[in-house]
């Protein structure tokens, strides 16, 4: 069980002081709170003299009423973005951290039972990965509620971001395969694996930290690539993986359409069957468009996993299921009705109903359609 989730942002807070970027956050947490301090303060000095109810109220030059208005912090660095204020479970020690560089054992007893992640509050869409999700989150509580399930498995995620879900399965499974793009995000993973080996170590799991792009449709193997897959590793992940995850990786029609043309890839050269867990946040949006309320994003993706269902190859047999959300809850979140996880159990069918290689073609390019 996991004690605690830190999730630390370094161009948010003050880490020299967590206590003054605590107090600051909860100055901001509730500005009605401040807005009766404000009150309170004038009510104390203009009322000298003055009975209750009698207070002169201040007028502008033109006669209209002139609040004063509580002032406002600047963010941090001279910054003109909005000041973020996100919840911390516990504020990192820069102390601590050096200590985890040096002496391992320290980390051992100064960290055991919490994972840290490295993010980032806010991004551009092409930096999405860097941000914590909270699909990533129900599916890591997933995890943590089915032990004996993923217990001494391989795994492969896709867009894994900052590779907290791939951490979480690291401590039950044997081998896990932390996957997306961008040298910038991956190394930021990287790091995030360094920063909880002392979680994955102890339990003896193992985190891979490569790149695998949705819309190539080979693995880099180059030895002078950084996050390559070397050979061994190519043939050990088609051999042993048993279980695929993706958390809510699923906000572009291009790039979901790319996640299930790489699902097809994969599993229909896997000899074994395979199982997909992928969450998702149901995300509406009022367009004008439409002049209602919908879901493009979610649409496709259900429209992507009725395809796939449908889809029938001679090669596999794909079914697809919506899980129940009740499973127990470990990591601190909301958990929103529009979190939702699915499932797919990709089996391959026996030798005997393949279909003749001119067909199989015809059909790998449907599925390429997808």
């Amino acid at each position: 069980m996991l004690d605690n989730l830190i999730l630390s942002d370094g161009e948010k807070l003050d880490n020299n002081d967590p206590g003054k970027a605590l107090k600051d956050a909860d100055d901001y947490d509730d500005p009605k709170e401040g807005r009766e301090k404000n009150t309170e303060a004038t009510q104390g000095k203009d009322g000298e003299g003055c009975g209750e109810g009698n207070m002169k109220p201040f007028l502008d030059e033109d006669g209209d009423l002139d609040i004063t208005h509580r002032p406002r912090k600047s963010p941090m660095g001279g910054s003109s973005r909005d000041l973020v204020c996100p919840i911390i479970l516990k504020q990192s020690n820069p102390v601590l951290q050096q200590e985890e560089e040096n002496v391992d054992d320290e980390v051992d007893k100064c960290f055991k039972g919490i994972i840290r992640i490295e993010h980032t509050m806010a991004t551009p869409l092409e930096d999405v990965g860097k941000q914590v999700w909270r699909g990533a989150l129900l599916l890591a509580d997933f995890i943590l509620s089915k032990p004996a399930t993923f217990r001494g498995t391989t795994v492969l995620e896709l867009g894994a971001g900052t590779g907290l879900t791939s951490i979480i399965m690291a401590t039950i499974a044997k081998t896990v395969y932390c996957t997306d793009v961008g040298e910038d995000l991956l190394s930021m993973c990287k790091r995030n694996v360094l920063l909880n080996r002392h979680m994955t170590e102890h339990s003896g799991g193992e985190v891979r930290v490569r790149h695998l792009d949705w819309l190539q449709h080979d693995l880099c193997t180059d030895d002078d690539v950084e996050f390559s897959w070397t050979e061994d590793e190519v043939a050990d992940m088609h051999k042993n993986t048993t279980f695929i995850i993706a958390a809510d990786v699923c906000y572009d029609d291009d790039l979901t359409d790319g996640l299930f043309r790489t699902l097809y890839q994969l599993c229909s050269n896997f000899t074994h069957s395979c199982t997909v867990l992928i969450s998702i946040e149901k995300r509406m949006n009022f367009t004008l468009r439409h002049m209602d309320v919908s879901c493009k994003a979610y649409d496709h993706f259900r429209h992507c996993l009725s395809q796939l269902q449908d889809l029938v190859d001679g090669r596999c047999s794909f079914s697809v299921e919506q899980l129940p959300s009740n499973f127990a809850q470990f990591l601190l979140y909301e958990r929103i009705e529009q979190l939702e996880l699915w499932k797919v159990i990709i089996t391959p069918l026996p030798f005997d109903q393949a279909r003749p290689a001119g067909e199989r073609w015809k059909i790998g390019r449907l599925a390429a359609s997808l």
